[in-house]
């Protein structure tokens, strides 16, 4: 036994409650990991014979078909319930829906897609987070306006909350790019509904689409730019810098007019053109500064427009298969991970409070991940998949390697899996 293995049984033994430092480092419920790789540590560390390393990797074979089909159904339901909010579909519906049924399916869209996006593992962006980012600069020096009054519902989530890389150019040194630190997200999921009449686009439509986005790497501070209906605004500092030189222009010429009459015979024609020429110039100056605000303000839009064409992963239905893709490969990761332990480690049988410590060491360790591991939902899954057995007390044992291969090739086929994780842990604790 290593010294991980060592570690790895002294969290598992640890009180229940983590010390400080421990929470600290624990981080999202997101493993990010390829199922590829994960496989090859789980075999590397248990130094496993030609023939049960084979064992095993069937094994994952068989844990990754169950829950790939589990999750084939979810799609089709998916599919179905979207066709009819779908912007970008091809195929018109057949059958005409009444206006309570399109509001009906459009809850049970909403409903499904956010379970979909807890089994990936994002969480919802409060009101109160998305309101601190729109009043909040940009990069650009932007703030932008939006009008939450146009959208029958909007949700956004986020995952992969990290301190990014930027590149900027400062404006006391033009010439020179220094690289700043950005706080980040690293997936950002949108969903939402206009209210009826709020349309910003021409394109024709008989039923309002419920429209679909996901992006990767948007700072926090530019998460308005990705919602409908925002709209560059003027800082209190650039509105000054336009009106300040304007007025005052105006003003002195309005001025001079008025005394011209009284200070004709004592002002020469060269004073009053050198006094109207400098109004012009204050007048000339306030011009010059809108259309240079003008400018900047395009060439941010040009730069956004630039990024959201890389940061812009999917769109609409492409986001589900996408999404689907990521939560089915989440709950391999968790299923295998747990399995493992308790096979490896907990033979004797553990609770699943020691499970998610040993899991959650063994990633920061091996692959140096802080990762907040959801065991009641892994426990869940292989509970229904016959990898693991009570053993009364709230302990959980591991079926054995060859026995768990035999039990998952006489699997009938999983019915789909629980919308949300609540439900696994209501069927788990049942």
């Amino acid at each position: 036994m290593d010294s991980l293995d060592h570690e790895i049984q002294a969290a598992a033994s640890a009180a229940e409650e983590l010390s400080p430092d421990e929470v600290a480092r624990r981080g999202e419920h997101f493993i990010p990991l390829r199922k590829a790789d994960l496989i090859q540590l789980l075999a590397d560390r248990q130094s496993l014979s030609s023939a049960d390393e084979e064992q095993f990797r069937r094994l994952c074979l068989l844990i990754e078909t169950a829950l790939h089909a589990a999750y084939h159904d979810r799609l089709q339901m998916l599919k179905e319930a979207y066709a009819p909010f779908d912007p970008d579909a091809d195929a018109a519906p057949r059958a005409s829906l009444s206006a309570e049924e399109l509001n009906a399916r459009a809850s049970a869209v909403f409903g499904q897609f956010v379970s979909l996006l807890e089994r990936a593992n994002f969480r919802r962006l409060p009101q109160e987070e998305i309101e601190a980012a729109i009043r909040s600069a940009s990069q650009w020096g932007f703030r932008l306006k939006i009008d939450f009054s146009i959208f029958e519902r909007l949700e956004v989530f986020a995952r992969g909350d990290v301190i990014g890389k930027q590149t900027v150019r400062k404006w006391h040194r033009p010439w020179r790019t220094v690289e700043i630190e950005v706080p980040t997200y690293q997936r950002l999921a949108v969903i939402f509904r206009l209210q009826p009449g709020a349309r910003l686009d021409e394109s024709p439509a008989t039923v309002r689409p419920i429209v679909l986005k996901l992006f990767k790497n948007i700072p926090k501070a530019d998460v308005e730019i990705l919602l409908p209906g925002s709209r560059v605004t003027m800082s209190l500092w650039d509105q000054g810098r336009i009106w300040v030189p304007t007025v005052t222009g105006f003003g002195l010429v309005i001025y001079k007019l008025i005394g011209a009459g009284a200070m004709l015979t004592l002002a020469s024609l060269w004073s009053l053109a050198a006094l109207y020429s400098l109004a012009a110039g204050a007048i000339g100056y306030g011009v010059k500064t809108f259309f240079s605000y003008s400018t900047t303000k395009d060439k941010h839009q040009l730069k956004l427009t630039r990024s959201l064409y890389f940061q812009n992963l999917d769109s609409n239905a492409g986001v589900l298969f996408r999404l689907l893709d990521e939560a089915e490969e989440q709950d391999f990761r968790e299923t295998v991970l747990a399995w493992w332990v308790l096979w490896r480690h907990g033979r004797d049988g553990w609770t699943a409070r020691q499970v998610d410590r040993a899991v959650e060491r063994f990633l920061r360790r091996a692959l140096e991940l802080g990762v907040d591991f959801e065991i009641l939902d892994a426990l869940e899954k292989l509970r229904r998949l016959r990898l693991v057995e009570s053993t009364g007390g709230g302990r959980w044992k591991a079926v054995d390697l060859g026995a768990a291969v035999a039990e998952l090739e006489n699997l009938p086929a999983l019915a789909p899996l629980p919308l949300t994780k609540r439900d696994a842990l209501r069927r788990l604790m049942a």
